[in-house]
């Protein structure tokens, strides 16, 4: 499957002009080849505690459900949900047929008292796109590796969708490779460029093999990145290095 990586610059809290933006930069995609095509976190409003949530298939479900039925691509990208009394920070996969599946952001960041205004996902969940076995998370998810372990083997490619500042750069490049290299699997880190509610975000998107190479990457721009993800390439990985054979999932200290 080809993949399309949107890094966007997000205008803040302006859902109609992330719309436009995003329409353009997912034909973009399309155009390149890409079947999946992949936008940030949050990318209608900007990683905002008082973004006003959307019931599931409120106006920026539609608006990708639309966008997936119209090229006939599928999408995940980052909405703020109303699911239950509260609201969640969520990846949504669209279908060109139009499926809906959603993933609630499982670690909200109390750094930046998320906690306090979205409530935490309470599991994992793989998607199968023809074919492509997918695993979606949401920007402080990745500093967790519990959950990328516990899906590995049932999982070909991890998707980390985010708002990730410049400040931690470094750490979101490491840990992208790191969950690449330690669960055999690809790694596709979907970041924002630009600037928001007084922060500075450098992408520094990146599609990873199972060995952690690069396979395209970029920093400080609006891009597009596209890749080429194969199944039979993790198993080949996991035949050749079958470092999760000898996983032990029982100890003590």
């Amino acid at each position: 499957m080809r993949i399309g990586v949107v890094q966007l610059d997000i205008a803040w809290e302006d859902v109609a002009e992330n719309h436009r933006r995003a329409e353009r930069r997912v034909q973009e995609a399309v155009a390149l080849g890409a079947q999946l095509v992949v936008l940030p976190e949050m990318f209608a409003c900007g990683f905002s505690m008082g973004a006003a949530p959307e019931p599931p298939g409120g106006p920026t479900e539609a608006f990708l459900a639309e966008l997936a039925r119209g090229l006939g691509v599928h999408l995940i990208a980052g909405v703020p949900l109303l699911l239950g009394e509260r609201k969640s920070n969520c990846a949504v996969w669209t279908t060109p047929e139009g499926k809906v599946e959603r993933y609630a952001k499982i670690h909200p960041f109390s750094f930046a008292r998320e906690h306090e205004h979205y409530q935490p996902g309470e599991r994992v969940v793989t998607w199968d796109i023809e074919g492509l076995r997918v695993t979606p998370q949401v920007c402080y998810d990745l500093r967790f590796p519990e959950p990328f372990r516990l899906a590995a083997s049932d999982t070909d490619a991890f998707i980390v969708i985010a708002n990730w500042p410049d400040r931690r750069r470094a750490h979101w490049q490491t840990l992208l490779r790191a969950r690449a290299i330690e669960n055999q699997a690809y790694m596709a880190g979907v970041n924002r460029v630009g600037d928001g509610d007084g922060l500075h975000y450098a992408g520094d998107s990146a599609i990873l093999s199972p060995w952690g190479e690069t396979l395209a990457g970029s920093a400080e721009q609006e891009v597009v990145l596209v890749a080429e993800l194969d199944p039979t390439v993790i198993r080949a990985a996991r035949l050749a290095f079958p470092a999760l054979r000898d996983r032990r999932d029982s100890y003590s200290r």
